[in-house]
């Protein structure tokens, strides 16, 4: 028996890996105790995606444990101890106004959480691979302080600058503003790649831009192309925080990760920290997204401006995979940005249906 265990996994990217990985013949081990509805209400909550999981994969267990506690996730490490091939830590909060209303619970989720993790799977299951779902909020504010130009719906970088097509890995995280939670996720990111660097453990840490696809709960504190398709099919007012709309993020889809951790899975690196995200391949500003969702819906959607941008927050990101593709040439981006909308409104528009 070859287990793979899975946090946050009835999250967008946790549920993505139970999918993925059941498909291929893995039984999963997934830990959710929906902390998500407790972060961002109703709207958050990932009870339907646990019903969906649990009638579709019979390789599929669910265990209803807070990663914050140590000895229920060491009970569980040691119950499947050497059956283990692959832990996903896709479990976190991943809000920055969240985190900020309370860094105690922040800081407990992301950064202690991730260390219970790490320990069991040092203490019980050493041979196995971890992989953290870590952010691009761990290098702070510094991305601002590129040279970027204000163009009609986005800001943008010359094609001269060694990050047009994208930030590398060599980008510095300190001495910048991080926001409570870039400062948690930077501390969980560091410990993952100590485990590997000090113990010798095989990690990889994968810095996320934004993460999105059809099965991801998005709330008005978190899920940026979720919760705008959200807001347009339910008619809810959107609004855009600071930098005119035109702060660029770079999506990545869900399954587009996922099929990244499985090919670091099959060759696994000692520490190895990635860059992840949509690139120069998969990448919109907030107007140009609002502008898409209104093609693709066929609704105008109601939507208001506030001044302050959130602190913290890039004005521009675009990740450089370069170095991944590097080590693992054989992946590649099969979404756009056009294909993932058009998937989420699908999906939601489904849902908003089911549930009448």
């Amino acid at each position: 028996m070859s287990v793979v265990v899975v946090t946050g996994s009835c999250g967008l990217i946790g549920s993505e890996s139970v999918e993925f990985f059941a498909k291929k013949g893995f039984d999963i081990a997934g830990i959710d105790n929906n902390m998500r509805k407790f972060f961002f209400g109703e709207d958050g909550s990932i009870i339907w995606n646990k019903k969906r999981l649990l009638k579709n994969y019979k390789n599929y267990r669910h265990f209803e444990i807070d990663i914050r506690d140590k000895n229920r996730i060491d009970s569980l490490f040691k119950k499947y101890a050497k059956d283990i091939a692959l832990i996903i830590h896709a479990a976190a909060q991943p809000s920055h106004d969240w985190a900020a209303r309370a860094p105690d619970i922040d800081f407990g989720v992301n950064a202690v959480g991730t260390l219970n993790l790490l320990e069991a799977y040092r203490k019980f299951s050493p041979q196995s691979v971890f992989i953290f779902t870590s952010t691009n909020k761990v290098y702070g504010d510094r991305p601002n302080s590129l040279p970027l130009e204000e163009l009609e719906k986005r800001f943008e970088i010359k094609k001269d600058h060694r990050y047009y097509k994208g930030i590398d890995e060599s980008m510095s995280i300190d001495n910048c503003l991080h926001s409570v939670f870039g400062a948690s996720k930077a501390a969980a990111d560091v410990m993952t790649q100590e485990y590997g660097r000090y113990f010798g453990l095989k990690t990889g840490i994968f810095r996320g831009g934004c993460l999105t696809g059809p099965q991801h709960s998005g709330a008005k504190l978190h899920g940026f192309l979720a919760y705008l398709v959200k807001c347009c099919i339910t008619g809810r007012k959107y609004t855009i925080y600071g930098y005119k709309g035109k702060q660029v993020r770079d999506n990545i889809h869900s399954y587009d990760l996922v099929n990244a951790f499985y090919h670091f899975f099959q060759a696994p690196r000692t520490a190895e920290v990635y860059n992840m995200g949509g690139g120069r391949f998969a990448n919109i500003s907030v107007l140009e997204a609002i502008e898409l969702v209104q093609e693709i819906s066929g609704k105008k959607m109601d939507y208001e401006y506030a001044q302050d941008n959130r602190i913290g927050d890039h004005i521009w990101w675009i990740s450089d995979v370069s170095k991944f593709k590097a080590h693992y040439p054989q992946w590649v981006h099969k979404y756009s940005i056009q294909d993932t909308v058009k998937e989420i409104f699908e999906n939601q528009n489904k849902r908003e249906i089911d549930e009448r």
